[in-house]
């Protein structure tokens, strides 16, 4: 899977450019497409290199919801990435792809995008106008070829003079295909939570004792890792959980001909990016904006609920290889907390939710 990866990366990276020139300070309107919240940092992405257009936004969204992007016109990106619950495949803990075939991971929340370094729970993505490419050719995904996908929508009746419009002429190009959907992921902004509304002190917005109590405990408990604004620092840890080993579908060359095989696969998250031993059973630090929306939990969806998640914290990190040392310390595995400081901290969490967000008809299909 790795040398798919890397193959096509080589492939785009002939059509995109992806100098790593320093992005400057982004102060836009809220009413913008694309806009930096007030208590947001300067986005990672070179918003100056593809600007969000009304234009391509509405081609990025008919993309986003469009089947034609994977082998059969069953699957589209949307399918995984689901509005009203976070943009990710609700109460899947694994998501589910072509002839219904099951993936190796929980389908990631998709928002406040232009902020991210790298993507997927393993960071095998390092640029946002990359990030189609790995579901799209994913074999149990969308198993499809990117070419092809050119290919049918240039064939189309309705793409050609969407590119035109988003792009000023008919020609479909990598390039255009995936910064058209880079333009409507970076739309996808949540920062209007009841928690952004009381920072920026909005009037009538306040904090019960229990969500003020829960901040508190979330500082000291939980932000050395659900870090700023974003409520992730991007990094890669290994949280205690047991490595779970599922039977997957496994994709062979055999004398030219492609061809499936049920094996038993054990996650080992980053590694299988990095293949260096120190990143086994390391995934990314999920942000925790819509948390309340996007369960179930965990990069194999484990935990159906925020309970569960905290019970783990408290009585079920395990010390696998590669433990964060946040989470063992002094002989003593997982963090301490009481019945009423998990309840103050679910409270707090809940007011992460953007109902806005969630239910803002611009990114409805």
């Amino acid at each position: 899977m790795k040398n798919l990866f890397l193959a096509t990366f080589l492939i785009v990276l002939l059509v995109i450019d992806l100098s790593c020139s320093k992005t400057p300070d982004v102060v836009i309107e809220p009413d913008k497409l694309f806009y930096q919240p007030s208590n947001f940092q300067s986005p990672v992405y070179k918003i100056q290199s593809n600007p969000v257009t009304k234009e391509g936004f509405e081609l990025g969204k008919s993309l986003f919801y469009d089947g034609l992007l994977s082998r059969d016109g069953t699957i589209s990106c949307g399918e995984c990435h689901r509005q009203d619950f976070g943009f990710t495949h609700h109460l899947h803990d694994l998501s589910h792809g072509i002839d219904n075939q099951i993936g190796l991971r929980n389908s990631s929340s998709l928002q406040n995008l232009a902020w991210e370094k790298t993507f997927g729970w393993d960071g095998g993505v390092f640029d946002l106008d990359l990030f189609a490419i790995s579901p799209i050719e994913n074999p149990v995904e969308m198993d499809e070829k990117t070419s092809n996908v050119l290919e049918k929508l240039r064939k189309s009746d309705k793409y050609p003079n969407m590119f035109k419009n988003a792009f000023g002429t008919t020609e479909i190009t990598s390039e255009r295909f995936l910064k058209a959907l880079s333009q409507f992921l970076l739309s996808l902004i949540s920062a209007n939570s009841k928690y952004d509304k009381y920072m920026r002190k909005e009037a009538g917005v306040v904090f019960s004792d229990s969500e003020l109590a829960g901040m508190e405990l979330f500082k000291q408990k939980c932000s050395s890792c659900h870090a700023g604004e974003l409520f992730s620092d991007g990094s890669y840890r290994n949280n205690g959980l047991p490595p779970t080993e599922r039977q997957q579908v496994v994709y062979r060359i055999v004398d030219g001909v492609k061809k499936a095989f049920i094996e038993p696969v054990i996650d080992d998250g980053r590694m299988r990016v990095t293949e260096l031993q120190e990143d086994k059973n390391k995934f990314k630090v999920p942000s925790l904006r819509n948390v309340e929306a996007t369960k179930p939990y965990m990069h194999d969806g484990r935990f159906q609920t925020l309970d569960e998640v905290l019970n783990h914290y408290t009585n079920t990190v395990t010390a696998t290889q590669n433990i964060d040392p946040i989470l063992n310390q002094n002989g003593k595995l997982g963090i301490a907390l009481t019945a009423t400081e998990k309840a103050q901290i679910i409270a707090f969490l809940r007011t992460l939710t953007d109902r806005e967000f969630l239910t803002d008809k611009r990114f409805t299909p």
